[in-house]
């Protein structure tokens, strides 16, 4: 579990990390550098999910070895399905990462949803959706690992 006291905003007391794949942990299918590293961190405190359609048929591949679960979901209705996915966790132990626009439902109902913009970009919907937009995945990972950084963000 990972504990993260945010003064004048909330307390997070959060279980699970959900993860898009293609576009947050990965491009073209392969696993971005310096991921690998930082999720294996991560699941001392955090059960570690990704859910993905699998665009390029890698994500199992590419995760072997890795502490997560992995879901790959239909095609259609993937924002439902993903959505659907956090709720059977318990969306307030949920931190949710994504880009898509197929990831916005589950950035608004997690306890935490952190939209990141690399190089596929991000859909506004999911900028929107998000509590913290950040540059790529490594900065995602690294407000869990180092949570003052999500604090001073997110305190009022």
């Amino acid at each position: 579990m990972l504990e993260i006291i945010i003064p004048g905003h909330k307390t997070l007391l959060l279980h699970h990390l959900v993860m898009d794949y293609n576009g947050t942990l990965a491009q073209d299918g392969l696993l971005l550098d310096g991921v690998r590293p930082r999720l294996t961190s991560l699941s001392e405190k955090l059960q570690l999910h990704v859910v993905t359609a699998d665009t390029f048929g890698l994500a199992r591949s590419q995760l072997t070895g890795l502490p997560c679960e992995l879901a790959i979901l239909p095609v259609e209705e993937q924002a439902h399905a993903k959505l659907a996915y956090i709720q059977r966790l318990g969306e307030d132990q949920v931190v949710a990462i994504g880009n898509g626009r197929n990831d916005h439902l589950m950035l608004q109902a997690a306890a935490l949803g952190i939209a990141i913009i690399q190089g596929e970009g991000a859909a506004r919907e999911t900028c929107q959706a998000a509590d913290v937009l950040t540059p790529n995945i490594l900065a995602a990972l690294d407000l869990l690992l180092f949570p003052k950084r999500l604090i001073a963000t997110l305190r009022s």
